[in-house]
């Protein structure tokens, strides 16, 4: 069976994430995978529009990952673009000056979209039984939210509440204060009442966290909990409750210095880990799961998921 070499090269708002895969016949194995912190969204993502400085980045970071991608003898690439760029008014120009310069073509697609390919990527390693799921998959520009069973998605949706939009609009202090905590919180539950409407008509067991905020509690966690534990090693991670309960309590009375330092952190969510655990808590609140998981895989391996069933 002839193997082809795919990679895909995720957009995010804050990260661009890039993944090498060797395809042959209806599997795939992953040859490497990196990140560049493009930060399209800084300065910008609140006036819907990318930066000049921006946008400078988003071009270096993927000429960064076509180094990269060089070095592999890929045939195909997959560019996805997701919040930032479907956003900005000015998001159709960056896709052209990357087709012009690089010669890429970045396809932009819509929330609805985005979620399903999230659900693809996750359900390849998250085992889906008859009680429901809640995947959550928080970005800088969005955040997605998938309702699913065995039998599929039951509701999905797209919210523009994500990490960075949340710190542009808000400003918060270093540390942050409880008033603004509580400040954000209503804005959140403002913003998610169709979320908490669908929660109610499929009653959540368990909720499963994608993307570079959840890999980072995890690690953070696993460093206290587990010392000996290589999360690179694996997909998946539980959280209990009285540990993520603590590590949010944390990281809300920390500053940037004391984050910095915290074994586990990544050093590119210093910032955004606050937004985002206010977010998780807020819907942990009002969902109560019996079960948080954090997964590994999202939108990157969605996406090679689909083209090898040529969906795409």
């Amino acid at each position: 069976m002839e193997k082809t070499r795919v990679a895909i090269i995720d957009l995010g708002t804050n990260t661009f994430n890039l993944l090498i895969t060797e395809v042959e016949g209806s599997t795939y194995r992953v040859l490497t995978e990196s990140k560049y912190q493009a930060r399209l969204g800084e300065g910008g993502i609140h006036k819907a529009t990318i930066t000049p400085e921006a946008m400078k980045r988003g071009v270096e970071g993927l000429t960064a990952h076509l180094i990269t991608i060089s070095e592999y003898q890929v045939e195909s690439i997959f560019c996805f673009a997701t919040s930032a760029i479907r956003s900005a008014t000015n998001g159709a120009e960056f896709v052209r000056r990357v087709k012009q310069e690089l010669g890429l073509t970045i396809r932009v697609i819509p929330g609805d979209e985005e979620a399903q390919t999230i659900f693809d990527g996750i359900k390849q390693v998250v085992p889906l039984g008859k009680e429901y799921t809640l995947i959550m998959d928080i970005g800088g520009g969005s955040v997605e939210f998938i309702i699913a069973n065995r039998n599929g998605i039951a509701w999905k949706d797209s919210y523009n509440i994500g990490t960075a939009r949340i710190l542009e609009q808000f400003t918060p202090s270093d540390p942050i204060t409880s008033e603004e905590i509580v400040h954000i919180e209503k804005y959140l539950y403002s913003k998610l009442e169709t979320l908490f409407e669908a929660v109610a008509k499929y009653p959540i067991y368990k909720l499963v966290g994608s993307s570079g905020s959840f890999d980072t509690l995890a690690a953070i966690i696993a460093k206290e909990e587990y010392p000996l534990l290589d999360l690179s090693k694996g997909t998946t991670f539980e959280f209990k409750e009285s540990g993520y309960k603590v590590l949010h309590d944390r990281l809300m009375a920390s500053d940037a210095a004391t984050r910095r330092t915290m074994p586990g952190m990544d050093p590119s969510r210093i910032e955004n880990i606050i937004p985002a655990t206010i977010i998780i808590q807020c819907v942990f609140e009002h969902v109560r799961p019996k079960e948080i998981w954090q997964c590994s895989f999202a939108l990157k391996e969605g996406a090679i998921q689909q083209i090898i069933s040529s969906e795409l």
